[in-house]
């Protein structure tokens, strides 16, 4: 009889903690899904604009003297961008200002107006979790439970501003910490993440559609599975370039910012030189490909996202010049997100790595799409799902090969030095939740050593 009671009340509990999480939850979705669908607008605009005036571009290094101006004088503990929401959720501390939001919009918008190579999905996170750390403060929540919304925060953003709610969530869940996942707080960031990428299609927001029109020929005896031995390790071996490629992206953007400060004395000449660099770079390919997100090109033979699931639709090279363009933008003091330039370089590279083993382009493109975020962002399971949501299911093994080698091959390194090592991928390395940026500098120490 006892049990009957406890068993009832444990439901009632969960029933309770269920409501208590969408009433919290609904203002987080509803706030993040509009301004995330402000923010793709704007981005929208800003992207037509500077591809109809060519001449902004030779404007970026003043660009970024306003940037580094905005941060210096009104940032405060802002600049820290999603690295301070990582570090508020595993250990609260000052908080999450509520102006990190107009601040990374603004300079998102800014960098991106006038040619630089940055992505969106940065100021997303940034924007859900600062609006998600108002609304906790608002609410007089406690700790634990302001880490969770700000976990919220951040599948909202992520979920909105790619179309993809379930890889939101995942991602919020994976992303903090390398090999361990916060189930206490699934279902509040799944709720969150669909409620936010629903209020921003009610905007009349709609996301680029990427399409894998290779068909798998079953050559296996597994009946649910179809796929081909020789593809398949076409695949393992793609996956491990695509690791090698998220390591190259998250070391060179830390080593360009750590540089730069060490030896340019006068802070607001680095966001100058990077703009300058990025502008000589670009007469010196003799194209403007690299520039802003990459997802389209006004330039029908010029190289994008979407050019590379076709044959021709990149150079051999594409992957390479994205990385280092992306490198200097972020790395000397624009903003924006690293994702959707990883998406470009994985999908680039995947366009050549096609060609050169003879493997169909599309699949290939869309594999390195996924797996150099995954290998990038240490979220192997998130960029899996991530495959399905935009691609479809039917290649859901080859997501996971790719995705899961690139994890593996990325090594303890990633673009958010506030992750933590929650579980090793090799014996070689502590697991006591150390941060990526302890491991980082523990690595150059023993470097100097020799």
């Amino acid at each position: 009889m006892i049990k009957k009671l406890n068993n009832r009340f444990e439901h009632l509990n969960i029933v309770n903690h269920l409501l208590r999480w969408t009433i919290l939850t609904i203002p987080v979705s509803f706030i993040v899904g509009s301004l995330v669908a402000l923010f793709l607008w704007l981005l929208e605009k800003a992207t037509e604009l500077r591809w109809q005036h060519s001449w902004l571009l030779y404007l970026l290094p003043v660009a970024g003297i306003l940037i580094y101006a905005v941060y210096k004088y009104l940032g405060k503990n802002a600049e820290a961008g999603n690295n301070l929401i990582m570090e508020e959720i595993h250990e609260p501390g000052g908080g999450v200002p509520s102006r990190m939001t107009p601040l990374v919009l603004g300079t998102t918008i800014i960098t991106h107006l006038f040619g630089g190579s940055a992505g969106r999905e940065g100021t997303a996170v940034q924007m859900g979790g600062s609006m998600a750390a108002l609304l906790g403060r608002w609410f007089k929540l406690n700790h634990p439970d302001t880490s969770i919304l700000l976990m919220c925060g951040i599948a909202a953003g992520f979920g909105a501003v790619f179309g993809t709610p379930v890889t939101g969530a995942l991602f919020a869940l994976e992303v903090l910490t390398i090999g361990r996942l916060n189930y206490k707080a699934l279902l509040p960031c799944f709720m969150a993440s669909v409620l936010a990428d629903f209020t921003c299609s009610a905007y009349g927001i709609h996301h680029t559609a990427y399409h894998i029109t290779f068909k798998a020929v079953a050559a296996s005896n597994i009946s649910f599975l179809h796929f081909d031995y020789l593809l398949l390790a076409k695949v393992i071996l793609a996956g491990v370039f695509f690791g090698l490629a998220g390591y190259c992206f998250s070391e060179l953007s830390h080593t360009i910012k750590n540089y730069s400060n060490r030896f340019i004395k006068i802070k607001w000449l680095i966001p100058v030189i990077g703009g300058f660099i990025i502008i000589g770079l670009t007469f010196a390919l003799g194209t403007r490909d690299y520039l802003g997100l990459g997802v389209t090109n006004p330039d029908p033979h010029g190289v994008s996202i979407v050019s590379a699931f076709t044959p021709g639709g990149a150079a051999y090279f594409s992957w390479f010049w994205k990385i280092l363009f992306t490198a200097i933008t972020l790395g000397m003091g624009f903003k924006g997100g690293e994702v959707t330039p990883l998406f470009f370089i994985g999908a680039t590279l995947g366009n050549t790595i096609a060609v050169l083993m003879g493997a169909p382009v599309d699949l290939m493109a869309g594999l390195g799409f996924i797996a150099v975020f995954a290998g990038a962002t240490n979220t192997p399971v998130a960029c899996t799902i991530m495959g399905v949501e935009l691609f479809g299911g039917d290649h859901i093994l080859y997501y996971a090969i790719a995705c899961f080698t690139a994890y593996y091959f990325s090594g303890h390194t990633g673009i958010y030095l506030s992750q933590r090592l929650g579980l090793s991928k090799t014996h070689g390395e502590s697991s006591s939740y150390t941060t990526l940026r302890q491991l980082r500098e523990k690595r150059i120490g023993k470097r100097k050593l020799f």
